[in-house]
């Protein structure tokens, strides 16, 4: 039987990030120290740097930055999608003159 996977909610991985920025403790105790890996705990603080408060957004959200992407995408689909019957329907009224 497969081992399941743990997963941390967004407080307790950005609480487990703070830790390691006190200079007294390292990276390592605070990972021992809360049951995960080292790697796991460099992996959130790299995710926290670069997202800052953003990061780890869970089970479907999205970040702004890419909800907003999400949303000019569905935009742009639609708009080719009108566009596209405009062409059809140009060509359809152009044939019918001649």
């Amino acid at each position: 039987m497969p081992k399941k996977r743990k997963q941390y909610n967004r407080e307790f991985k950005i609480e487990a990030v703070k830790l390691t920025e006190d200079p007294e403790r390292s990276v390592a105790s605070v990972a021992s120290s809360l049951g995960v890996s080292t790697s796991t705990l460099h992996s959130w603080k790299k995710k926290y740097s670069v997202d800052g408060l953003f990061a780890f957004p869970g089970h479907g959200k999205l970040k702004p930055v890419d909800d907003e992407l999400r949303k000019v995408k569905k935009d742009l689909a639609r708009v080719r999608q009108e566009r596209d019957v405009l062409k059809k329907a140009m060509g359809y009224f152009v044939h019918d003159k001649r």
